[in-house]
C-alpha cells in the first residue's frame, strides 16, 4: 500500500512560496538604501567597503530578526527546535537578498563608467526599486486588488524618495 499522506519536499517548497513574506524583502531594501545614504555623507568611500557594508548589515539585521523571532514570540509560545530555527531563518532571509542587488550595482559600476557618487546613486535606485518590488510581490501574492497592489506600490515609492531626499539635503 502506498501512502498518500507523504509531502514530497518539491511539495514543501511550493507550500512555502505559496506563504512567504516579503515583509523582510521591504525592510532590507530600504536597509540597504539607509546604508548607501550613510556612506554617501562621508568624503570617501571605496566601493568594495561599500559592497561589503551592504552584504555584512544585511547579514547582521538578519541575524538579529532570526534572534528576535526565536527568543521573543516563539520562546513564549513553543519550545525551540532546528526545524523551527530552519523555518525562521528562512522567513527572515529576504532581509539579506534584499541588500545583493545593491550591492550587485556598486560592484558593477565601474563597468558603467560611474565614480563612487554615479555608484552611490545607482546602488539608491535599485534598493528603492528592490523595496517597491518586495512589496508588490507581496501584494500579488496574497492576491491583493489591483488598487491596493497600486496603494502598497506608492507608499513604498514615497518612503524610498523620502529617503532619496534625506540623501540630496545631507549631502548638499
Amino acid at each position: 500500500m502506498v501512502r498518500t499522506d507523504r509531502v514530497t519536499p518539491r511539495e514543501r517548497r511550493a507550500e512555502r512560496r505559496a506563504h512567504a513574506d516579503y515583509t523582510g524583502g521591504v525592510y532590507g531594501s530600504m536597509l540597504a538604501a539607509g546604508v548607501v545614504l550613510g556612506a554617501g555623507t562621508l568624503d570617501h568611500f571605496p566601493r568594495l567597503e561599500l559592497v561589503l557594508l551592504l552584504l555584512l548589515t544585511g547579514l547582521v539585521f538578519w541575524v538579529a530578526h532570526v534572534h528576535a523571532q526565536l527568543f521573543g514570540a516563539r520562546l513564549a509560545q513553543h519550545g525551540i527546535d532546528r526545524a523551527a530555527v530552519l523555518h525562521v531563518c528562512r522567513d527572515e532571509w529576504p532581509i539579506v537578498k534584499a541588500a545583493v542587488p545593491p550591492a550587485l550595482a556598486v560592484a558593477v559600476s565601474p563597468l558603467l563608467g560611474l565614480g563612487v557618487p554615479g555608484a552611490l546613486w545607482l546602488a539608491l535606485a535599485v534598493a528603492v526599486a528592490g523595496q517597491v518590488g518586495w512589496s508588490v510581490a507581496a501584494a500579488l501574492r496574497v492576491g491583493a486588488s489591483r488598487r491596493l497592489i497600486a496603494l502598497t506600490a506608492s507608499v513604498n515609492l514615497l518612503l524610498g524618495l523620502l529617503i532619496v531626499l534625506l540623501k540630496l539635503v545631507l549631502t548638499h
